[in-house]
């Protein structure tokens, strides 16, 4: 079936039923996509009610300073603990961290280990070392400093493995 109105127009050899089909074609992928379009309309409607929830323009503005207070505040809340811990840190540098311990009997005579050495150490292994020795005279006690892990006087075995101990704890 031929048209004078696709004759006019050069398209004469085109049959009316192909001419129909097409655009009952794009009809259907024009309503498909009015269908997806309503639905993502909806989506967005209920999405911007739940946001909204009752509110007025200006209730919802006062909401947001809110929020933007509360956010400065918490800011500041945070850059004040971000100092405190700072602070700590520096604080617990020179602190007492590592600790070696050995007891042992000083004169092998007496038995019972009532000597020992004890050393505490900070972050950069400085400290001191004490050594408490127990005689049948009394207990004598002496200390040794130990900076960067060693001491500049000389060391006993007991205090060696007490140094090794404190130096290794946190390792």
């Amino acid at each position: 079936m031929r048209s004078p109105i696709l004759e006019r127009i050069g398209l004469g050899n085109i049959d009316l039923l192909f001419v129909f089909l097409f655009f009952l074609i794009c009809i259907i992928v024009l309503v498909i996509l009015l269908i997806r379009q309503s639905n993502q309309i909806k989506n967005l409607t209920s999405r911007y009610d739940r946001f909204m929830q009752g509110s007025k323009a200006k209730s919802l503005e006062k909401k947001m300073l809110e929020l933007f207070e509360e956010q400065n505040i918490q800011k500041s809340v945070l850059d004040n603990h971000s100092r405190q811990i700072k602070d700590l840190y520096r604080k617990h540098k020179d602190a007492f961290q590592k600790m070696g311990f050995v007891k042992y009997d000083a004169f092998k005579e007496m038995g019972g280990k009532l000597s020992f050495c004890l050393v505490l150490l900070d972050e950069n292994d400085n400290g001191f070392l004490l050594n408490s020795v127990h005689s049948s005279d009394g207990c004598y006690s002496y200390t040794k400093r130990i900076k960067n892990g060693s001491s500049d006087l000389e060391l006993s075995t007991e205090e060696s493995i007490a140094l090794r101990k404190a130096v290794e704890y946190g390792q």
